[in-house]
């Protein structure tokens, strides 16, 4: 036999292979049955709060949504390269999406074109959490520094060494601090990363001053006191940093929340939308899962308002707010 007529044997089995795993999953789903495999695509890299939480869900969702269920790391262009994965993907529900709420509420606004249409190819499924952002100092900052109206003063005063980092370009983290910088008339430059792991290297390391991102980030890092937390952007406290003041007690008007939810292609059925939301629920249940959530700093969605149709609901008002403050900044992907 020759090598060509080999490969193409090998070429045909693989795709008779994988023709043969497509149909056992759509016979699955249609059976209520659980999926061989399914895939749960995250942009960013692993480590992070996202990951982290993408793969106790995983762990939850084994056995009855899917006998498999493992996570993808997807990370770049802020997450963008998940979504597209998603919209190109299976749409029998062996691949679901897992973000934060940037590319759906504020991308729209801040990129010229999208390789997904947020409208169509995301299909909404399920709430999971919310996110207080956090801005962190670390040995970058002088010590004296403890509030953030100081490290504004600082940054104001040494303009050359004053940086910031976020998880990526246009991220809620980004934007915020980015308002808050120009507002006060103080110079700060971004530094955008692949999700937080990195960053808080840099952090740690002395190389980056500061870094805004979900508070859950830098909970682990902060009993040594090599991290300070100066601020946190919800309308009221952190419970997990409760004596951390917010923007808004520090005199700056603005306060977010970020949100993290389940996307299925938008050519999804109903039906399978229905029974990945259903999973997702049970998931979700178990009081130990509202535990793991909080050791990541998240606050778990409340079950009556965590369904395909409020998280649709959520996006529409999200992205609305977004768009008025990412004109008022003149922010854009290329800026």
């Amino acid at each position: 036999m020759s090598a060509r007529t080999h490969g193409r044997r090998a070429a045909l089995r693989t795709a008779a292979a994988l023709a043969c795993g497509a149909v056992l999953g759509s016979a699955a789903q249609a059976a209520g049955e659980p999926l061989p495999l399914a895939k749960l695509l995250l942009g960013a890299p692993p480590g992070g709060v996202g990951d982290l939480m993408a793969r106790r869900l995983a762990e939850k969702l084994r056995g009855g949504y899917a006998r498999a269920v493992i996570v993808e790391n997807k990370p770049g262009a802020g997450g963008q390269l998940a979504a597209a994965a998603l919209k190109d993907g299976p749409d029998d529900g062996s691949q679901l999406l897992l973000t934060p709420s940037s590319l759906l509420s504020i991308y729209p606004h801040t990129y010229k074109s999208l390789p997904y249409r947020p409208e169509t190819d995301l299909a909404p499924v399920a709430l999971v959490a919310w996110s207080a952002m956090a801005l962190a100092v670390g040995p970058g900052v002088p010590a004296s520094v403890r509030g953030f109206n100081e490290f504004l003063a600082w940054a104001h005063e040494h303009p050359k060494l004053a940086s910031f980092g976020s998880p990526a370009s246009g991220s809620i983290p980004h934007l915020l601090l980015a308002a808050i910088a120009r507002a006060r008339n103080v110079e700060l430059t971004h530094v955008a990363y692949r999700g937080s792991s990195n960053a808080l290297q840099d952090l740690r390391g002395g190389t980056l001053p500061a870094h805004s991102g979900p508070v859950g980030t830098f909970l682990p890092h902060l009993k040594g006191g090599n991290l300070r937390v100066l601020a946190v952007s919800g309308e009221q406290r952190s419970v997990f940093v409760p004596e951390v003041p917010t923007y808004r007690e520090l005199g700056h008007g603005l306060t977010a929340r970020e949100w993290y939810g389940f996307f299925l292609p938008g050519r999804a059925s109903a039906a399978v939308r229905q029974r990945a939301a259903a999973a997702l629920r049970e998931a979700l249940a178990p009081s130990d899962m509202a535990e793991a959530l909080a050791a990541f700093g998240l606050e778990p969605a409340l079950a009556a308002q965590s369904g395909p149709t409020d998280l649709a609901a959520l996006i529409r008002a999200d992205a609305e707010e977004w768009r008025g403050l990412v004109r008022r900044l003149g922010f854009t992907a290329e800026s």
